[in-house]
């Protein structure tokens, strides 16, 4: 008898200990897909009651039952374009921050072929992103993505450092404390666009063992405080060193030839890439869902997912101007996606009266999302984003010789040169 309830002990420790992991691996999942943003958790909550209330286990299914085979399509569109573009900004990003990574290694040429972002894009593919992206379980990848929480950490404390270091170096801006412009809702595109992860909230719920509202909701509590607070310091202290100079990327802001900087561009680009699968795993979930019900056999599992990430490849080798995209992708796809559609089902499924909490708030959602779209179409048309892709700040010239390079030790704050300045203005 004493064996017996030892071995029903143990059992019920490994159950434990399994369903902790799986719930830390969902969390780790979450905080991997909105890092760089923090988002109000109650959309993402309210996409899973809508689920419940439906008996729908997929985004898909759940616009299917609420509104029917049109607004599936329409569904399945958005959903798969969000995370394809998301995984074309990937590339790009790595291209551009592993490119100046190599180009500091010792005796390398910086024209090399084999350091250019175009070889860097498909190397990076073929090797790391692609491997990672055929796994079939999502749940799978919640190691991978605690090494890219890591890696973000450690790109925070460099974005600080540099802060502290920088910001007598770098002139203010006359409009530097203005809070928002008249295209400020091209900013929210971006921002929505950071912070998504409405697409894949099923396959991560999905991933808990025995998953509920209670289990999702902590889940997602924690992610977001985690993603909000990284985003809160990296928004900061990004903007307080550069100002109005702060690029899309803010690693573009950074001379080439500062290593502090350039550690942590390869940081940065690892998790880019480890990031890259869990947007892959959406798209060809779409894809499943939509042209084989569903189920997808190993070999056309393989096919399915080297054709999307070639396809991803190709455009991200031929586009270099990661802001435009993220606007683009932003106003069209992530609003819909965050705000207007998990409303609208929640709204259509829920029989709660009219003033009841979740309703009010899916009001308030749904007409924020409306807005976001179309004002924040016309502002990109109308105020395209300017793209510095490649090129050096004007601190960072030689002949701005007070700018700090390596070192901070020997060098008297200066303002730079009125040649430099206009040649950048």
């Amino acid at each position: 008898g004493e064996v017996d309830d030892r071995v029903v002990l143990v059992s019920e420790l490994k159950d434990k200990a399994e369903r902790t992991k799986r719930q830390s691996s969902a969390i780790f999942n979450v905080v991997n897909s909105i890092i760089g943003s923090g988002i109000i958790d109650f959309s993402l909550i309210l996409l899973i009651k809508g689920g419940i209330l439906s008996g729908a286990h997929s985004y898909q299914s759940l616009v299917n039952k609420t509104f029917g085979f049109a607004g599936y399509l329409v569904l399945s569109a958005l959903q798969f374009l969000y995370p394809f573009i998301a995984m074309i900004s990937y590339n790009i990003i790595t291209g551009d921050t592993l490119s100046k990574v190599f180009q500091r290694l010792p005796g390398v040429d910086p024209g090399n072929f084999f350091i250019g972002r175009h070889c860097i894009i498909v190397l990076a593919t073929v090797v790391f992103a692609l491997p990672l992206s055929l796994y079939r379980d999502i749940a799978k990848l919640g190691k991978v993505s605690l090494i890219s929480s890591i890696l973000t950490t450690l790109i925070l404390i460099i974005v600080i450092v540099r802060m502290v270091t920088l910001d007598l170096y770098i002139p203010q801006t006359e409009d530097t404390w203005v809070f928002a412009k008249s295209n400020a809702v091209q900013a929210a595109g971006v921002i929505s666009f950071a912070f998504i992860c409405h697409h894949n909230s099923f396959l991560v719920y999905g991933s808990l063992e025995e998953p509920t509202i209670a289990k999702w909701t902590q889940v997602i509590h924690v992610s977001v405080l985690v993603s909000a607070f990284i985003s809160m310091l990296f928004a900061t202290c990004g903007y307080l060193t550069f100002t109005g100079y702060t690029q899309g990327d803010l690693l573009e802001n950074y001379c080439r030839n500062d290593d502090l900087v350039t550690f942590g561009r390869f940081c940065y680009g690892i998790t880019v890439i480890l990031t890259y699968p869990i947007e892959c795993f959406v798209t060809r979930e779409v894809i499943s869902t939509v042209c084989f019900g569903g189920n997808l056999t190993t070999v056309f599992h393989i096919a399915v997912t080297v054709a999307i990430v070639a396809g991803a490849t190709i455009i991200s080798l031929a586009i270099d101007c990661l802001g435009i995209v993220l606007e683009l992708s932003g106003v069209l796809c992530a609003a819909p996606l965050i705000f207007i559609i998990p409303s609208a089902c929640y709204l259509k499924l829920s029989e709660e009266r009219w003033n009841h909490f979740d309703k009010i708030m899916s009001y308030l959602m749904l007409i924020v999302g409306a807005i976001m779209m179309g004002v924040g179409f016309i502002m990109v048309v109308m105020h395209p984003q300017d793209c510095s892709h490649g090129k050096e700040m004007f601190y960072c010239s030689s002949e701005n010789s007070s700018f700090p390079n390596i070192s901070f030790s020997h060098f008297q704050p200066t303002k730079p040169s009125v040649l430099n300045m206009s040649a950048f203005q």
